[in-house]
């Protein structure tokens, strides 16, 4: 009885951030929306300015259960920056949860509110999120041919207009890396071939539109690419006492501007990438498994960074949730923000 009662008190340790992430997201989305409507008369930058600083607050919330509260050890390699920089983020998809993997890093350069990804169209119709990460400056995007290159453009052409901070994130693979999925990795493999590429065992084909259109867009604005590379993350769904990341600052200068070259080079990023991991999970030499080439620094978030977010977070939930309007606000902003999010999606489409 005693052993069913600590397996139990385990396993609610992960249900916790489940809860209070999702319990505070009408909260948040109040707040955001209050902004919304007091700056509508006000410059664009003003707007901006605020609402990547409550986006700051909502994420460094998240980094709180992903890193201090699961005591998960971040390792990172290669090139460390430590500055603000208007960046693109290139990442290896391999789990629900690697957007947190660009958090990780941004909050260590303190641009963690200026985050913005490149999401698959599906995820628009996310109650709530949906609409706000548009509103916060996500692009969502259609795979293969039905690809709105210029909606892209017009969007990303309008941040770099107004100045916005952006740490833009893409996952060029367009899809999860799964080994359990034989068709998916097979296809990716056979349009490598296809192509003369080489053929990558630990990540998929990466594809190029969203990677091309904005550095295009944003050759001129941007200071460097980040390519990040790290291991596959459970955290939260199972237990992860480690997280490698590989990161590489790459020169603008260095990346080729035309489509087809801008393939290869991308191709053969992935191919270094392909190769680390190879080296991660499969090296004969136990001295070079499970670590990445060069010396590892042990990266611990401060706890300064994220706990008062949380406790702003959850006590401004509390206190609505205390009171009969309270809770009927909270009950509505679910209900009516999630069918006005769905409506202005619709709208968009």
């Amino acid at each position: 009885m005693l052993l069913s009662l600590v397996l139990h008190t385990y396993s609610m340790r992960y249900l916790l951030p489940s809860v209070v992430l999702l319990g505070t997201a009408p909260t948040y989305v109040l707040a955001w929306g209050v902004w919304r409507l007091l700056s509508a008369f006000l410059p664009a930058r003003f707007y901006q300015a605020l609402d990547d600083r409550l986006y700051c607050v909502y994420q460094s919330m998240v980094l709180f259960f992903f890193e201090n509260y699961t005591g998960v050890q971040i390792l990172l390699y290669g090139d460390l920056p430590k500055n603000k920089e208007n960046i693109i983020y290139l990442a290896n998809h391999q789990s629900t949860v690697d957007w947190i993997v660009a958090d990780i890093l941004a909050i260590r350069q303190n641009a963690l509110g200026h985050v913005r990804y490149v999401l698959k169209e599906g995820l628009k119709w996310l109650p709530l999120y949906g609409f706000y990460f548009a509103q916060h400056g996500g692009i969502y995007v259609k795979r293969s041919a039905k690809f709105n290159e210029k909606e892209m453009r017009n969007k990303l052409q309008s941040y770099v207009n107004a100045g916005t901070p952006m740490y833009l994130v893409i996952f060029p693979e367009g899809t999860r890396y799964n080994p359990e999925q034989t068709k998916v990795l097979s296809a990716s493999q056979a349009f490598a071939a296809q192509r003369g590429l080489a053929v990558l065992k630990h990540v998929l084909t990466p594809r190029i539109k969203a990677t091309h259109v904005a550095f295009d867009c944003m050759k001129n604005y941007l200071d460097a690419i980040y390519e990040g590379s790290p291991t596959k993350i459970e955290f939260l769904c199972k237990e992860c006492p480690k997280i490698h990341i590989h990161i590489d600052r790459i020169d603008k200068k260095d990346v080729p501007e035309e489509q087809e070259h801008m393939r290869r080079w991308l191709h053969e990023r992935f191919e270094i990438k392909d190769k680390m991991l190879i080296e991660f999970y499969e090296s004969p030499d136990p001295e070079r498994r499970k670590r990445f080439p060069g010396k590892s620094v042990n990266s611990k978030l401060s706890i300064k960074k994220t706990l008062p977010s949380m406790l702003i977070l959850s006590g401004l939930t509390a206190g609505m949730l205390m009171t009969d309007a309270g809770r009927k606000l909270y009950v509505n902003t679910w209900i009516y923000g999630t069918l006005l999010g769905c409506l202005w999606v619709t709208i968009k489409a």
